[in-house]
């Protein structure tokens, strides 16, 4: 891989460092990989394997070496996709493409959707917006519940609801939140409350993520090319049920990649998807 480059920039309410990995190829246009609340760490792999691009990364507004400065505790995919068109113009570069995972996913369809003559083409994959589902009034106080779990009784509680609901397959049951759930330690999670709150997918994300409804006349509007895309073992789970919505509403098919919601992964977090064959897919879909 080439040296990296890294970067501050000034926005509105936060201090933001993003990577500018230079290509060894000519393509005009930098690729763009974001996640949410995942910082530029999980992309090592992916980046790997567009070693011909130059290929920018970045951490998130309250994550990794990204510092709030506006002191909110909570975060909208609007607030993020500002800083990502400040991202984009700093660069200097033109429009870029973009890859978006997650969050990150969610985040990249308010960027398109304000300022779409900033992404040449947008890859979102696994979008988790609750609201678009059928079970969307369920399913929204699924995530609620994690949010106030998590408030509640910390972080070890809070992420044993998370697991649950991502690995959930189908529509959502209204009991959802009084059913009972597996200790922490199940998982080897703590038991113990640390009273801390500042984690940023449960307490600064969460809600405003998972309740982000989009601008579908924007996005069909924009000159953005915009592929959805789901992993083709997530089927049934919260964030592939919100990718397929989310092509319905664009009028789009839905592109069907390798491995789960983090195929892309080749060991980051401990985690292993399919990072060889994600690239591909993600390489063809970017050419199409």
């Amino acid at each position: 891989m080439a040296e990296t480059d890294t970067r501050t920039l000034e926005t509105a309410g936060a201090t933001l460092r993003y990577d500018v990995r230079a290509g060894t190829g000519s393509h005009p246009r930098p690729l763009l990989l974001i996640g949410s609340p995942m910082d530029a760490t999980g992309f090592t792999t992916l980046a790997s394997h567009f070693a011909d691009r130059t290929v920018v990364t970045y951490d998130p507004r309250g994550v990794g070496r990204s510092v709030r400065t506006d002191g909110a505790a909570e975060t909208r995919p609007e607030e993020h996709a500002d800083d990502l068109a400040r991202l984009i113009e700093d660069l200097g570069t033109g429009p870029v493409d973009v890859f978006a995972s997650s969050g990150g996913a969610v985040n990249s369809l308010a960027l398109v959707a304000a300022r779409g003559d900033l992404v040449h083409t947008l890859v979102a994959h696994e979008p988790p917006s609750a609201q678009v589902l059928p079970d969307r009034e369920a399913a929204l106080a699924v995530c609620s519940d994690v949010r106030t779990t998590y408030l509640r009784d910390g972080w070890g509680a809070g992420m044993v609801r998370f697991f649950a609901v991502v690995s959930h397959k189908g529509p959502f049951p209204a009991d959802w939140a009084a059913r009972p759930f597996p200790a922490p330690d199940t998982f080897g999670l703590p038991t113990e409350d640390d009273g801390k709150r500042d984690d940023p997918l449960l307490g600064q994300n969460m809600r405003g993520c998972t309740s982000y409804a989009p601008d579908f006349p924007a996005l069909r509007a924009a000159p953005t090319r915009i592929v959805v895309a789901a992993g083709e073992e997530s089927e049934g789970e919260l964030a592939a049920r919100a990718a397929a919505a989310v092509a319905q509403g664009l009028g789009t098919p839905l592109a069907v990649f390798p491995s789960n919601h983090g195929g892309f992964l080749g060991g980051e977090f401990g985690q292993h998807g399919a990072p060889e064959a994600f690239a591909k897919a993600l390489r063809a879909a970017l050419e199409a």
